[in-house]
């Protein structure tokens, strides 16, 4: 059985401090032989530490575990500011990380239909194309 509580060792390779995106930004190896996978918010934890900041400016993406396990590979962003993070980070990577809401707009599909609908007609009734049509009639 896979014990969560195992030592888990962190490497930085390629390590960069960009000063124009206000970030250190590393290749990170983990290395986790008696676990399956450690979770992204234990690794942005124990890498504040490490790297003496707080845990919400540590963004950790794109990690591929290697055929066997015991090793994954990914990518770490420690921000210098919670400004500098919200500026450059993708709004994906903010909204899962709680810095951000999620948009919600309507499915591919309703958009590409209500497209269509407006272009049958010209002029100022284009905008009432884009209401649904009615069941009914």
């Amino acid at each position: 059985m896979a014990d969560n509580a195992a030592p888990v060792t962190l490497r930085a390779r390629k390590f960069i401090t960009n000063r124009l995106l206000a970030r250190r930004q590393f290749v990170l190896d983990v290395l986790h032989p008696s676990r399956p996978n450690v979770p992204r918010d234990e690794l942005s934890e124990k890498l504040a530490t490490m790297y003496k900041t707080e845990k919400a400016r540590v963004v950790c993406f794109g990690f591929r575990t290697q055929f066997g396990g015991g090793r994954s590979t990914g990518f770490a962003l420690i921000y210098d500011d919670e400004a500098a993070q919200k500026k450059f980070e993708p709004k994906h990577r903010l909204v899962k990380s709680g810095l951000a809401t999620k948009v919600d707009k309507p499915s591919r599909k309703l958009r590409n239909e209500r497209k269509n609908r407006a272009k049958k007609f010209r002029g100022t009734k284009k905008s009432k194309a884009a209401e649904p049509a009615k069941k009914g009639k």
